[in-house]
């Protein structure tokens, strides 16, 4: 039995309450994954659930990682903190043959996840100002706080793609100069599945580099571009882009965790063992059958490019799709260049939405999904402008292996019928706030 008594243990609470409401701003759970529990919750309940708002990937994991990972399933052993060296040579094999980029082997690091190893970058780093677009990811200005950084918002609007413009990087770097500016550019972007186009990189990179800007390109879904031409930020940029990746989006292996960061020599030797130092004090090495089978996963073979190449095919006619039918019905919606998510816009409906008592982002998620059923998560969730009636919608609901192993047109499948009567249950919910 505790010793401890009540009074005491009261007393610890108050200090706690005390601290945080004098403290900084509170880190509260992702919404990514709080609307993946929420969404379960509700199916559990008997009620069926259009589950567009958590972004995994819906396809199985390649194979031969698979077989690879259950023949070292053994393994114990604690690999070295910056991850296995022949995992790194593979990995950075593999970037330099699909990018084109200069990742060396001995300037990688291997984390539990990209995840983690962008907190573990923003935590290196000196004071320095986060560039965030908004949209974008719902964990990268959190991240900053956690870090003790300053994380500022760059706003994009439908109009420039969601793509923070080279006018908006330099209009914030003339503001402070002497202040050490990181970008965040995740393309093909969650939530927005857009990338920008060749010609605004370029001028970006002019930007950056005329200014000193450190650039985070997070290129998880890089390899997802449905037509294959994703362009690494490092090629135009190479001295000054940190990249990171992992096997969560392309791979399917998003339980796996399993990340890697690329950073360039030119940004020297303290941040990168800076960087080694957090992996050290917190997660010590990823898990060894996982990096293990990693190695097969990053070995480009023709078995690999097929599996990759499907994928692709698969997305991006659903998205084109989606996209398609949302615009008909008056939600306009950019097709995407990659990965799996829209950004609908629902603007146009705002008067009639009005009448129904939704006046916010998050207003519109929470009547969808209390009457149509469809889980979305509020364009507010990625720094959006609470009144801007935005979500994001992750196009995942269908039955991706049976996709991979079809033939023929996949919006003719029965393995994506789940995914058409989520999309028809938004219109049909809009078409039914028109009649009142």
């Amino acid at each position: 039995m505790s010793n401890v008594s009540s009074s005491s243990r009261a007393g610890i609470a108050a200090r706690l309450e005390a601290g945080y409401t004098s403290g900084a701003e509170a880190t509260r759970a992702s919404d990514t994954l709080l609307i993946n529990e929420q969404s379960r919750l509700l199916e559990a309940g008997g009620r069926r659930i259009f589950k567009f708002g958590f972004g995994q990937s819906p396809f199985p994991v390649f194979a031969p990682a698979v077989e690879a990972l259950a023949r070292h399933a053994a393994e114990k052993a604690y690999l070295p903190v910056q991850g296995l060296p022949a995992l790194r040579k593979q990995v950075a094999a593999f970037h330099r043959e699909v990018d084109q980029t200069p990742w060396e082997a001995e300037r990688i690091v291997v984390g539990p996840g990209s995840k983690l190893l962008l907190f573990a970058l923003m935590k290196s780093l000196p004071e320095a100002d986060i560039l965030i677009p908004a949209p974008s990811w719902v964990s990268y200005a959190p991240q900053a706080r956690m870090a003790g950084q300053r994380a500022v918002r760059l706003e994009a609007s439908f109009e420039s793609r969601w793509q923070v413009t080279p006018e908006q990087l330099e209009a914030h770097c003339d503001s402070d100069p002497q202040r050490l500016k990181v970008l965040i550019l995740n393309a093909p972007g969650n939530p927005t599945g857009l990338s920008p186009d060749e010609a605004t990189q370029r001028r970006l990179a002019e930007v950056a580099r005329r200014h000193g800007v450190l650039v985070l390109a997070d290129e998880i879904y890089g390899l997802l571009h449905h037509r294959g031409e994703h362009r690494a930020f490092a090629l135009d940029y190479p001295e000054g882009t940190v990249t990171t990746s992992g096997l969560s989006k392309w791979c399917g292996a998003g339980g796996w965790r399993l990340g890697v960061m690329h950073v360039p020599g030119e940004l020297g030797q303290e941040l990168f063992a800076r960087v080694l130092g957090v992996a050290s004090e917190t997660w010590s090495s990823v898990t060894s059958p996982v990096q293990h089978a990693a190695i097969v996963a990053y070995d480009r073979t023709p078995a690999l490019d097929d599996y990759v190449a499907r994928q692709r095919a698969v997305l991006g006619e659903i998205g084109q799709w989606c996209a398609t039918r949302l615009n008909e019905a008056n939600v306009r919606t950019h097709a995407p260049d990659g990965g799996f998510y829209l950004f609908p816009d629902f603007e146009a409906h705002r008067e009639a939405l009005a009448a129904r008592g939704i006046a916010t982002s998050a207003e519109l998620t929470a009547h969808l999904l209390e009457e149509a059923g469809v889980a979305l998560l509020p364009g507010s969730a990625f720094g959006c402008d609470p009144r801007q009636l935005t979500v994001r919608l992750a196009y995942v609901d269908f039955d991706g292996e049976a996709l991979m192993a079809g033939e023929g047109p996949v919006m003719e499948q029965p393995a994506i019928m789940t995914l058409i009567q989520g999309i028809e249950a938004i219109v049909e919910w809009l078409n039914q706030g028109q009649e009142r």
